[in-house]
């Protein structure tokens, strides 16, 4: 019985270049997902029409696009960091450093947030972290990944600057920078593995 109620609120629609398929959930918000095998997801609330639906990724098409372009780069390529020589990985290092402290230079002037310095490591498991005295840690792998979820990130740590928990509060301040954190959120969880 659970499956066909699963099976119904799977549709799939096309949209310019791409098809995209719409899963409807209990959920509250819209999310739209591209995946690193080329699948595009729409996630919705039940009672979300179909029209809003549409208005949704059309308004998305451009970067569901980008994102697509990026993931066909990607399934050309193997395992992304595994393979990389000891100077490679460090120009990789220096990249990363460069990017990500302009980005977080940007999106603490847009959240009227300071914090003091920023540091750069291999980490296995976390991509970033905040410490109470405000000094930022990010993995270089991040530079891997598209520019949205690096961005998520960094916007994750920066939130935590405000909130040092993950409460309904820490994620409201993610919402109000990344409305859609939530796709570069579940990005992490199923391709992190693979920078």
């Amino acid at each position: 019985m659970d499956m066909d109620k699963t099976e119904k609120n799977q549709e799939k629609f096309t949209c310019g270049e791409f098809e995209y398929q719409v899963i409807r959930s209990a959920r509250k918000t819209m999310t739209l997902e591209v995946r690193r095998d080329g699948n595009v997801i729409v996630r919705a609330p039940l009672r979300t029409g179909l029209p809003r639906i549409k208005k949704f990724v059309n308004q998305k098409q451009e970067w569901v696009l980008g994102c697509l372009e990026r993931t066909k780069e990607y399934r050309e390529q193997k395992p992304l960091s595994a393979d990389l020589s000891e100077s490679k990985r460090n120009v990789y290092i220096r990249k990363a450093k460069e990017t990500i402290t302009k980005r977080v230079s940007y999106f603490a002037r847009l959240m009227g947030v300071s914090y003091r310095n920023i540091t750069i490591r291999e980490q296995k498991t976390r991509w970033g972290s905040c410490s109470s005295e405000k000094n930022l840690n990010f993995n270089w792998k991040l530079i891997l990944a598209p520019p949205e979820v690096l961005d998520y990130v960094v916007v994750h740590e920066l939130c935590h600057l405000k909130e040092m928990n993950h409460s309904k509060a820490f994620w409201d301040e993610v919402g109000k920078v990344m409305p859609e954190y939530e796709t570069y959120k579940l990005w992490l969880k199923e391709n992190g593995w693979k920078l």
